[in-house]
């Protein structure tokens, strides 16, 4: 069949959780590309899946909520290459990173520091010194 797409570390969409379906492809290639099927749409049922646990699912519908069709169905297409395999390959790659991307944890809080006293201090001085040599190219002579 086709490549696993693996979304984070051991977890991999089955094949049977993905529904695929092929059309005419667009552009050029010559005779061989106009009489078959090269373009290839990828659909995933992120609600209905059973290999994502149940927070990445979650995290998931609501990360791509723009993308979804149907409110839980993530579609990938793919047609830059001639061959119906390499668009294959190119759906399932593409699906995998963007549902690795989708359900990757939220980063860290930031918490809020201040600068040093040194650093301050440092900066404020650089700064007087820089004044003072562009005070120092002016025309007039004190």
């Amino acid at each position: 069949m086709s490549l696993p797409v693996r979304v984070r570390g051991s977890v991999v969409v089955p094949d049977a959780e993905l529904q695929w379906r092929f059309s005419r492809s667009s552009g050029p290639g010559g005779q061989h590309v106009n009489t078959t099927d090269t373009q290839v749409e990828l659909r995933f049922d992120i609600a209905a899946s059973a290999a994502l646990p149940q927070v990445w699912r979650e995290r998931a519908l609501e990360r791509l909520a723009g993308r979804l069709v149907d409110g839980s169905v993530l579609v990938v297409r793919a047609s830059e290459h001639r061959s119906q395999w390499r668009n294959r390959e190119a759906a399932a790659v593409r699906l995998g990173a963007l549902l690795s991307e989708a359900v990757a944890p939220p980063p860290r809080a930031r918490r809020a520091t201040r600068p040093s006293r040194g650093v301050v201090e440092r900066r404020l001085t650089d700064k007087k010194r820089r004044a003072d040599v562009k005070r120092g190219r002016s025309g007039r002579f004190d």
